[in-house]
């Protein structure tokens, strides 16, 4: 019997950041135990200059709410009334025009509406520069040619669901417009200027036509409860959406949500800072043309009718294309922006066709709870992928992670993918298709000039049948933790990168098939190990390796069939020799396979490896051309 005696830090990394951005970026990192095989169980403490990655240019999204946003109208001396009967309008006073059965509010004021009106039309037309506020008291309004709430012209409007109130709205399959030129209205609720809805009542919009809730300037929602069944887009904002608060439901036949105004850098946003949204989309779920940005609330997206993925893992045919067989031609993502996509709260769950998350510039994660299901990439950014922190879980997807450089300082990850699982590439081009300039560097390695991947922290578990981690370019491990269950393929590596992987810190275990199964470069700091075995192991066969005196150094039940394991770790000494064992049994604690704090009964020991240099065994894969495996 052995005895395990190593302490286990899964992922109290803490990062600290020291430096001014524009320069070099210096992170002190603390681990208050040791990892797995440590050679101390103290306190150690590293500092370590990291190169700053490119910064995506974009505006911050700051949204100011008004105190008629967030407190409801209610009944008032001041409010006039508008009771709808059927085909007629019944209203006293000033400020109103009825004209069979469309009634036309003139005046800025407060107006309270009830009933029901059968094919007919709420216009607001005023030139006051100040708010118009319409309480829906139970009203089911519907119009078979036009939209039935319609904001013609107002300094802005302010629509509250009284409370307990339950309100419709419907229109027809088709509009007649004033002119053959005019497209407006085309939207069940439609509004030309600012829009706010708020109060604690429900709403239901039926959009046969085109769109559910529509303004050609900023809409906010604050609260109530919200259903749009749309044959198009169901809430847009042309300059902004804003979220605060409220329950909304939208069945979308093209977009959920989705802000367009591709004209104006400051504008074409959305923010959801709370509130319960639960989208169903033919196409996007969330879409800004510019910035999308979560700062707490419950999303759920489906898009497409979910994720479909391809069983196999590309090789070596796919290799810097988009190889995913269920790509589709149109966008089908959860959520999308246009330049800069940040999550900093929330509870996010995305099972979408498309990309789960995805932008055309950058994606930050500072934090939340995501769950995501994807037929394409989990988390795709076309030029920066940074996560500090939050809890990721890809349950299913073509690839985990990509983007042109990606940052990993914190949070945890956890990803399963039918092709790579984390890929710092352009996504669409590489070596094989010779699209991406590249350059050689090193002896046999080829590398583009923009691809990298940051290792700085977190703790990162990956089950990939395609490459675990693939870089189109270098590595650099600082700190954290990363285990990853590769391909059985030979055609792929639990690691392929491009140049040099240096690490210097953390804990990195990497099994998987051996034929193209590559190391760390020697250019590191800490040591690493691969032993290649002399044939495949059964997917969930233990393998161990201890000192000679009886200190685990890695004790760990792969997934899946493996014939290589790579091991770096701050435990491995040079001149110490270790033992590796396969099978076995162990009464320590699992996590992700890996064992700690147990006792170990030794299987078959298969070989004994002495720590001579930075890399001990050496992998085959492309990225090092004529290194062979022991």
């Amino acid at each position: 019997m052995k005895n395990t005696i190593v302490l286990f830090l899964l992922a109290t990394l803490v990062l600290t950041l020291v430096a001014c951005s524009g320069g070099a970026v210096e992170f002190t990192d603390s681990v208050s135990a040791a990892q797995p095989g440590a050679a101390t169980a103290g306190e150690a403490s590293t500092t370590v200059t990291i190169q700053p990655t490119a910064e995506a240019t974009f505006t911050p999204v700051s949204v100011e709410y008004d105190s008629d946003d967030l407190n409801p109208s209610a009944s008032s001396p001041d409010m006039s009334y508008i009771e709808l009967v059927g085909d007629s309008i019944a209203f006293e006073g000033e400020g109103v025009a009825v004209d069979g059965n469309i009634v036309t509010i003139t005046s800025a004021g407060k107006y309270g509406i009830s009933g029901t009106l059968n094919d007919g039309q709420i216009v607001v037309d005023t030139e006051d520069e100040e708010t118009v506020y319409l309480v829906l008291d139970g009203v089911d309004i519907t119009h078979s040619t036009s939209a039935p709430l319609f904001v013609s012209n107002a300094e802005k409007t302010v629509i509250t669901l009284a409370d307990g109130s339950e309100n419709f709205v419907t229109d027809g399959a088709s509009y007649v417009f004033e002119d053959t030129e005019s497209d407006e209205p085309n939207a069940a609720v439609f509004s030309k200027d600012d829009l706010t809805i708020n109060g604690t009542g429900s709403l239901t919009v039926n959009a046969n036509y085109n769109n559910g809730i529509a303004s050609k300037d900023d809409l906010k929602i604050t609260g109530g409860t919200i259903t749009v069944n749309a044959i198009n887009d169901g809430i847009k904002g042309r300059d902004s959406i804003a979220v605060m608060d409220g329950i909304i439901t939208v069945n979308a036949g093209a977009d959920g949500l989705q802000s367009n105004n591709d004209e104006d850098a400051e504008q074409g946003y959305v923010s959801i800072e709370g509130g319960t949204l639960s989208i169903t989309a033919g196409l996007d779920g969330i879409q800004a043309q510019t910035s999308l940005v979560v700062s707490g609330g419950e999303i759920t997206i489906v898009t497409g009718g979910g994720s479909v993925v391809s069983s196999s893992g590309g090789g070596w045919g796919d290799r810097g294309m988009e190889g995913n067989p269920n790509k589709t031609a149109e966008s089908v993502k959860g959520l999308k922006a246009g330049v800069d996509l940040t999550i900093t709260d929330g509870v996010i769950q995305v099972n979408s066709l498309d990309d789960a998350i995805h932008s055309n510039d950058s994606v930050t994660i500072n934090g939340g709870e995501l769950l995501l299901a994807s037929g394409d990439d989990g988390i795709r950014a076309d030029a920066t992928l940074t996560i500090n922190g939050g809890n990721l879980n890809i349950t299913q997807c073509y690839e985990g992670l990509e983007s042109v450089v990606i940052t990993i300082n914190d949070g945890t990850i956890h990803l399963t993918a039918s092709d790579d699982g984390i890929n710092a590439s352009s996504g669409n081009s590489g070596a094989a298709t010779g699209a991406q300039p590249m350059q050689r560097r090193g002896p046999g390695g080829f590398e583009s000039g923009d691809n990298y991947l940051y290792i700085n922290g977190g703790y990162i578990a990956i089950d990939a049948n395609g490459d675990g981690i693939d870089a189109n370019g270098p590595i650099d491990m600082t700190a954290g933790m990363v285990i990853v269950n590769g391909p059985t393929s030979n055609g792929n590596g639990p690691l392929d990168y491009l140049g040099a992987f240096n690490v210097s810190g953390g804990y990195l275990v990497a099994v998987g098939s051996s034929g193209m199964a590559e190391v760390p470069s020697t250019t590191s700091t800490q040591y690493s190990a691969m032993v290649n075995f002399a044939s495949p192991q059964a997917a969930g066969t233990m393998v161990h390796i201890e000192t000679e005196s009886g200190q685990d150094v890695l004790t760990f039940v792969p997934t899946k069939e493996y014939q290589s394991v790579l091991l770096s770790s701050p435990g491995l000494l040079n001149g110490s020799t270790y033992i590796v064992y396969s099978g076995g049994s162990s009464t320590g604690t699992v996590t992700d396979g890996l064992y700690v704090d147990g006792t170990y009964t030794a299987g078959t020991e298969v070989s004994r490896f002495t720590i001579t240099s930075i890399v001990t065994g050496e992998g085959t894969g492309m990225g090092n051309f004529g290194r062979r495996g022991p």
